[in-house]
């Protein structure tokens, strides 16, 4: 029986891009590529917040890195 491929909502899609542009800017920061996809799921609440906040990719990063 073959597993049905899960479709995600264009938000989540566009959330999900988000994350990975905040991503190379933690990285960019001084944080290792580890480093900053586990902060991002440690803290997804806050980033999913500043995504609806409207804040940009590098805005988030900044604030992350404070």
């Amino acid at each position: 029986m073959a597993k049905k491929e899960e479709v995600l909502d264009p938000d989540t899609l566009a959330l999900i891009q988000w994350c990975t542009e905040v991503e190379g800017f933690l990285v960019a920061g001084g944080a290792t590529l580890a480093q900053a996809q586990e902060h991002i799921e440690d803290e997804v609440e806050w980033f999913t917040d500043q995504f609806y906040d409207g804040l940009t990719p590098e805005q988030a990063a900044k604030e992350a890195l404070a």
